[in-house]
C-alpha cells in the first residue's frame, strides 16, 4: 500500500524546527521532500549542539525523508534555480520573516501567476499583519507571548517554558493541517493558495479551557503546576519511591480511590464531599492522599489503580520511555541507515495508516548539507554541464560521498 501523500512534490525552504518539522511530517506520509539549505555552511540548526560525530542531533530530530541540496540564495543564478524548482513542485513551505519571500521573487502572487495551482505554506512568529509582524520567530518568546509560559510552573517557581519547543511542534502541525487542506481543496478547483499560521497563532490554540476560561468568564488562570486546574484530585502525588500521576476524573471514581487507598471516611468529609469542595482544599486533601500512597511504590499503585478504573501512570524519564514495553510494541521508535552515523534511531510518524507498517515511513535518514544536490537537480532537467557549472561557481554545493559507516 502506498503512502497517502505519495506523488506530491514539496519545496522545503525552511530551517530552524517549525518548518522542517513540518515538512518531516510531510514526507513521513509520502510526499516527496525537497530540501535548500543556503550555503556555505546549510540550515542554521547544523550548529547547534549537542552532536553526534559532528551531526546536530537536533538537525536530527526534524529532517529525515527530504533529499537535501546546498544553494546560495544571495547569487542571482541560485534564486533562478530555486524559483524552478518551485514551479515544479506542487508545495512550497517557508518560514522567513515576513516579506522575506516576495524581496527575493519568491512571493505567492508571482509563483502563482505562472503556476495556478501551486499551494505555499508559511510559518511566522506572530502572522503576516499587526504590529509585531516584523518580530523574530523564536519559541519562548512565542510562549511568553502567548500567554503559555503564565500557565506553566508553581506559584513558587512562576511561568516556566515548556520543555520543548512546543509553539515551534505546534505551528509545524498545523500548517500541515492548513497544508492538507488546501490539497484536498485544489483536487477540487485545480487552484493553489497560501496557507499561513504562527507560533502565536499556533499556541492560542492549545490554550483550551484556560483560554476559553477568560473569555467566558473573564479569569485569568495562574500557574498550578502539575495539578489539573478544575478537577480535584487530579494531578502527581507522591508515593514510596517518587510521583505517580493520577486523574480520578469523576465522582464515581473519587469513591473507588478512597477505597483503593482505604480512605472511604474522605467520601463524608464535608472538604471534600464536590469537586468543588474538593478544589477549594485541594492542599489538605493532597496531604491526606499522600499519607496513604507512600506506603506502596509507583508501580505496585499503578496496575492497582488501572485494574480499578483509575487512570495512572508514573513519570517517566526518557531512559524509562525508550525501554517501555508499550512504546516498543507500537513501533514509535524506528531505525534508518544514515551515511555517515550507520543506524540512526528516531521517533517515528505517531500515526497508525492502517496497512501500511511504521518502518515504511521512515525511509530517508536526514540528509547531510548537499547530499542529493546533483540528483534533484538533475531529475529537475539540469544538464550535468549546466549543475557543473554551478558548482564550480560554488552557486551550488554537493557533499562528497562519506564512507559508508559501520
Amino acid at each position: 500500500m502506498s503512502l497517502p501523500l505519495a506523488g506530491l512534490k514539496v519545496l522545503d525552504l525552511t530551517r530552524a524546527l517549525s518548518g522542517p518539522f513540518s515538512t518531516m511530517t510531510l514526507g513521513d506520509l509520502g510526499a516527496e521532500v525537497i530540501k535548500v539549505e543556503p550555503t556555505p555552511e546549510g540550515d542554521m540548526v547544523r550548529q547547534w549542539g549537542p552532536f553526534d560525530d559532528d551531526i546536530s542531533v537536533y538537525y536530527l530530530s526534524a529532517n529525515r525523508n527530504k533529499k537535501g541540496i546546498g544553494v546560495d540564495f544571495r547569487h542571482p543564478d541560485g534564486l533562478a534555480l530555486v524559483r524552478k524548482l518551485a514551479l515544479g513542485c506542487d508545495i512550497v513551505v517557508e518560514n522567513f520573516k515576513v516579506g522575506t519571500m516576495q524581496r527575493m521573487g519568491l512571493g505567492y502572487d508571482s509563483l502563482s501567476a505562472e503556476h495556478p495551482g501551486l499551494i505555499m505554506a508559511s510559518i511566522s512568529g506572530f502572522g503576516s499583519r499587526g504590529p509585531a509582524r516584523d518580530w523574530a520567530g523564536f519559541d519562548q518568546i512565542a510562549q511568553g507571548y502567548s500567554g503559555f509560559m503564565s500557565l506553566t510552573g508553581t506559584p513558587e517557581s512562576g511561568p516556566t517554558r515548556v520543555g520543548t519547543a512546543i509553539g515551534d511542534l505546534a505551528a509545524g502541525l498545523w500548517l500541515v493541517i492548513g497544508i492538507l487542506a488546501a490539497v484536498v481543496q485544489r483536487n477540487r478547483t485545480g487552484r493553489g493558495q497560501h496557507v499561513e499560521t504562527s507560533l502565536l497563532a499556533a499556541l492560542m490554540a492549545l490554550l483550551s479551557v484556560q483560554g476559553q476560561r477568560y473569555l467566558s468568564v473573564g479569569e485569568v488562570p495562574q500557574p498550578c503546576g502539575n495539578v489539573h486546574p478544575v478537577i480535584a484530585p487530579y494531578g502527581t502525588f507522591e508515593t514510596a519511591d517518587g510521583p505517580l500521576n493520577l486523574a480520578p476524573a469523576t465522582q464515581a471514581m473519587w469513591t473507588r480511590l478512597c477505597g483503593i487507598l482505604g480512605l472511604e471516611r474522605l467520601t463524608s468529609d464535608p472538604r471534600f464531599l464536590t469537586n468543588a469542595d474538593r478544589m477549594r482544599h485541594r492542599h489538605e486533601l493532597k496531604q491526606e492522599l499522600e499519607a496513604a500512597l507512600k506506603r506502596r511504590t509507583r508501580m505496585e499503585w499503578t496496575p492497582l489503580m488501572i485494574e480499578n478504573g483509575i487512570p495512572a501512570g508514573p513519570i517517566n524519564t526518557l531512559d524509562d520511555v525508550f525501554a517501555d514495553p508499550q512504546v516498543q510494541a507500537c513501533g514509535l521508535v524506528q531505525a534508518l541507515r544514515h551515511p555517515q552515523l550507520g543506524e540512526l534511531r528516531q521517533v517515528g510518524l505517531p500515526l497508525d495508516l492502517g496497512g501500511v507498517p511504521p518502518e515504511a515511513t521512515a525511509r530517508l535518514a536526514p540528509p547531510v548539507f548537499g547530499q542529493h544536490t546533483r540528483e534533484v537537480l538533475a531529475s529537475f532537467g539540469l544538464a550535468r554541464e549546466e549543475i557543473d557549472r554551478l558548482l564550480a561557481g560554488r552557486v551550488l554545493h554537493q557533499a562528497a560521498e562519506p564512507a559508508e559507516a559501520s
